[in-house]
């Protein structure tokens, strides 16, 4: 996503096909402003989670925000993913698919005609340790994204490394919150929220850097490829 390893000009072969015996064709890459769609798309999600998180400007009925979680991202992100994986950009594919339907559970946690708060009745505590297991599997999920990127960029890996933070802090709110330390949880949610915003900040300048890249100027991603011998040797 522009959170993803497969926007850097090394992770995207020029098309060829070698011709032996049975023919080889090499993936192809999409063009960088079409990429530039669903980076813009987690982005945007992304920095709508980020205020949520952080209840800006006293917002704390977080309903509306339900509009980008199911459609930006659900239909932008799972449409998406599918033309990466047509292109051969399996991580990509698997990042833009693994967010869409993050955003999709959660959303759905935020509406009430699922009904998965009012399920909970009064066992507030339950609700908060269930919400708190929720996001600490996506933090090891995230983690492997984070780790699979260190031969990416090192904006893609401040990326990834946000939202993990972002998301470790959510979890540990949640079980705050179970647990009765209000003051505590709020201040938890917040601090996540804000690393949740950084990373939709970055996400941003990975879109701009797509958009910009071909027609005007090369925004610096600080590429982390060359220092993995494994990839060089890919690339070459």
């Amino acid at each position: 996503m522009g959170v993803d390893a497969t926007v850097t000009e090394a992770a995207y072969p020029v098309e060829k096909v070698i011709q032996t015996e049975s023919p080889v064709h090499h993936h192809r890459h999409l063009p960088s402003s079409a990429a530039a769609f669903p980076v813009g798309a987690f982005a945007t999600t992304l920095t709508t989670l980020s205020l949520s998180l952080m209840e800006f400007r006293g917002v704390t009925v977080t309903n509306v925000y339900v509009a980008n979680f199911f459609f930006l991202s659900v239909f932008g992100l799972l449409i998406s993913a599918q033309w990466e994986l047509s292109a051969g950009n399996g991580f990509a594919y698997t990042v833009y698919s693994a967010f869409g339907l993050f955003y999709a559970g959660y959303g759905a946690v935020l509406t009430p005609a699922f009904g998965v708060r009012a399920a909970y009745g009064d066992d507030v505590a339950q609700y908060n340790n269930a919400l708190g297991f929720f996001f600490l599997l996506w933090t090891v999920f995230v983690f492997a994204f984070l780790v699979a990127s260190i031969t990416s960029n090192v904006v893609n890996i401040l990326v990834y490394f946000t939202i993990d933070l972002g998301f470790l802090l959510t979890t540990a709110s949640c079980f705050a919150k179970a647990d009765g330390y209000a003051s505590a949880a709020r201040a938890l949610q917040v601090a996540g929220g804000a690393s949740c915003f950084v990373a939709g900040l970055l996400g941003w300048y990975l879109t701009f850097h797509l958009l910009l890249k071909d027609e005007l100027v090369e925004l610096p991603l600080g590429h982390t490829g060359k220092y993995f011998p494994k990839k060089r040797a890919h690339q070459g």
